[in-house]
């Protein structure tokens, strides 16, 4: 009978370091909680970060810089919706921005009515939009997000080169995108992050992607393992997860591997000595 392993061995360069964060509270989650209904609401269009929402943001942030993680970041990537690019921002962008400092702005004054000030991006990751980790598509306001023209001043060093279209074309007035869409797209997200030479990326993103690409994943881990990635996250909540190629989708090479054998010279294993002698004394 096969020993069966409760540990998993995969090549380093077939792994990627991803840290998960749900946006912090935004107007939409509060009204939500008082009244379902809420969510049809106009005046949650693209709804904005709520005041305690930016405590948590600052919360978020003092961890990640004294864990070290704020060092260990490459690149951010963000849905391009107003709170979570404020999230994103307040939580892995530079410092206040000050005049004469030769950086771009990486969000401007009081962004989204925001009542904050302008943040560099100085010592910070790059920072890109993509639209693939957004939230449920359709019907709910609090969902649409704006054109890009409008989001570019306000956030003026998030790369948006990746985003098609300058209005919102995915979001449909009448249709709600069903939960096994948002998982596939999620799934075709992460497979997406091979394409990205980037070994450690923090993504912020919704509750509902965020829920549904996990639980998906989750199917294949232990019971006591899928529990604690398929549950749903808390406003401003991290969770740092691995992410494993299996099929070969990036290209990388290893990088820290050392080939061996150099200089070249006779290396058989004692093992395989063995089994070669074994081999060689049945056959005479």
């Amino acid at each position: 009978m096969e020993p069966i392993a409760g540990t998993a061995l995969y090549p380093l360069h077939r792994c990627k370091t991803i840290y998960l964060v749900r946006h912090a509270q935004g107007i939409h989650n509060v009204e939500g909680e008082k009244d379902f209904n809420a969510y049809m609401s106009q005046d949650l269009f693209d709804a904005q970060l709520t005041p305690l929402g930016w405590s948590q943001v600052d919360g978020l942030r003092e961890h990640v810089k004294k864990s070290g993680l704020a060092k260990k970041i490459e690149l951010v990537i963000t849905s391009p919706l107003l709170r979570t690019m404020q999230t994103a921002v307040g939580v892995f962008g530079g410092e206040n921005y000050i005049d004469g400092v030769n950086a771009p702005t990486l969000m401007v004054e009081n962004a989204g009515h925001s009542g904050r000030p302008a943040v560099s991006s100085s010592n910070c990751p790059p920072f890109l939009a993509v639209e693939t980790c957004r939230e449920h598509l359709g019907v709910h306001p609090c969902d649409k997000r704006r054109s890009i023209t409008e989001y570019r001043p306000l956030f003026p060093a998030i790369d948006f080169s990746l985003i098609e279209n300058d209005e919102d074309v995915l979001w449909e007035p009448d249709v709600r995108e069903p939960n096994e869409s948002v998982a596939l797209r999620g799934m075709k997200f992460f497979d997406w992050l091979w394409t990205r030479e980037e070994k450690e990326i923090a993504i912020v993103s919704h509750s509902g992607f965020l829920y549904h690409t996990l639980s998906m994943y989750s199917k294949e881990c232990h019971p006591t393992i899928r529990d604690e990635v398929g549950k749903h996250f808390a406003n401003c909540e991290l969770r740092s997860m691995v992410l494993v190629d299996r099929s070969k989708l990036g290209s990388d090479s290893p990088s820290l591997n050392y080939a061996g054998k150099i200089p070249d010279g006779l290396d058989l294993p004692s093992d395989i000595a063995d089994k070669k002698h074994v081999e060689e004394s049945q056959k005479n």
